[in-house]
């Protein structure tokens, strides 16, 4: 499509939002009156810049996101204080809202992400009618904003490196298979996200999850059995639904859940201060639960289903029998431990904030929609997902699916699972109910 006819488009669509802007000085602002829009464009652009760049892979994307969601959330509440703020507050900020949230976008945006420039200048330019000095009060609060974000994230760790010490091939010990993972002999995923600064809790270790069972328990044999059983690339237990969710959920829970999150926000006419608090707070539960469930993951250092099973023979439990040629539903495992699950707890913590963020509680019927995923590891064929949605009567439905998902396709164990998605939505639970609260509920902080 030629881009003059989606400019175009777009500015005939926003047309009220616009005149919104030019008037606003003309009578009291109403937070009602101002929708979430510029979120939602915001919002997409940084998940496709992110995917575009690394595949999702590491945390910066879901890091920029955070980060841009904070800074507008916090200058929305300095021109009308609703909620209480993250990184900064100024009673009487000035500047129109709009304007303000789509400069704060901007300034995070093209921080983390200098080469993509152009594209940023032209979304910011979708979003603001006039020549941008008519705008100065919001571009100023929004500078102030973001400084305070950048700064409170300096030297955070997003990017660094842990060191990580191989064991000897034991029962339980999570081991190298390279020839699944497709990645280069003594590599490992996510050592360094274990030592990442969260954005809300204390500390990476802040939620310690209880161990694994015992590998000679009733309790591991049960989950054993199981995932060789309905995790195995083709068998005639799984049913065709299982099939499909476990494919289904295999997209990052930064995209999914942010996608789901547009979908919502102008389904339920979220304003621009609620949908705002919704997005940093889902932002940033999600960030924290892949940090924590990584200190999880390397503190426990359990050993994944395509070893254990291969290797069953040496693992003294005499009810696990091996299967040296075992293979899982999408014939890859992903290179980091086991347990617990980093896809069910960051799941459940993003949909734990949602059930608190969105105004209908956790008995919420709503449609997800993932297009197409990776047919196996990252960087694989894409493969379509027929049908490209999935239903659910509830916020922790939905968290709980995502979570069992993965015994489905083989990459971890009932136990796994399950306790992500309870340390998820005990990291969810501590997001809503520890940040950004109503300023009636405790004082604005």
């Amino acid at each position: 499509m030629n881009i003059s006819i989606q400019c175009l488009r777009r500015f005939f669509r926003l047309f009220p939002i616009y005149f919104l802007l030019l008037s606003c000085n003309d009578h009291q602002l109403r937070v009602e009156d101002y929708p979430p829009d510029v979120l939602n464009s915001w919002n997409r652009l940084i998940m496709e810049v992110a995917v575009e760049e690394d595949g999702l892979l590491t945390l910066k994307g879901l890091r920029t996101g955070s980060m841009m969601h904070i800074a507008i959330h916090d200058a929305l509440n300095s021109i009308a204080p609703i909620y209480g703020t993250y990184a900064f507050s100024e009673s009487n900020g000035q500047g129109d809202p709009l304007a303000t949230a789509a400069y704060a976008a901007y300034l995070v945006a093209t921080s983390q992400y200098p080469d993509k420039k152009n594209e940023f200048d032209a979304e910011l330019h979708l979003w603001l009618p006039d020549p941008e000095n008519a705008y100065s009060n919001a571009k100023a609060l929004a500078e102030k904003s973001v400084n305070a974000i950048l700064q409170n994230r300096q030297q955070d760790a997003w990017d660094g490196e842990a060191e990580y010490t191989w064991h000897p091939m034991a029962a339980g010990v999570y081991a190298e298979f390279n020839e699944h993972s497709g990645t280069p002999e003594g590599f490992i995923f996510g050592s360094g996200w274990a030592k990442a600064k969260p954005f809300m809790l204390p500390t990476p270790d802040h939620f310690r999850s209880p161990p694994p069972p015992d590998i000679q328990s009733e309790a591991y044999t049960k989950a054993f059995n199981e995932v060789k059983e309905v995790g195995s690339t083709q068998n005639a237990i799984r049913t065709r639904d299982q099939e499909h969710l476990a494919m289904w959920w295999k997209d990052f829970v930064e995209n999914s859940h942010n996608r789901l999150a547009r979908q919502l926000v102008l389904k339920e006419e979220l304003n621009l201060w609620e949908a705002a608090r919704l997005y940093a707070l889902m932002n940033m539960a999600v960030y924290d639960a892949y940090i924590n469930v990584f200190d999880n993951k390397f503190h426990y250092n359990h050993w994944r289903p395509y070893t254990a099973i291969r290797w069953a023979e040496n693992d003294e439990n005499p009810n696990t029998l091996a299967d040296l040629e075992w293979n899982n539903l999408h014939q890859h495992t992903y290179p980091f431990p086991s347990y617990p699950s980093a896809h069910g707890t960051a799941s459940s913590a993003a949909m734990e904030t949602l059930a608190h963020t969105l105004g209908k509680g956790n008995d919420y019927n709503f449609v997800m929609v993932t297009q197409e995923v990776d047919s196996a590891g990252p960087f694989s064929e894409k493969m379509e997902m027929h049908p490209p949605t999935r239903s659910f009567s509830s916020f922790t439905e939905a968290g709980l699916e995502a979570s069992l998902s993965r015994i489905y396709l083989g990459i971890h164990f009932r136990y796994d699972s399950e306790e992500g998605h309870r340390l998820g939505r005990e990291i969810g639970n501590y997001a809503v109910e520890n940040f950004l609260l109503p300023i009636k509920e405790k004082g604005g902080q």
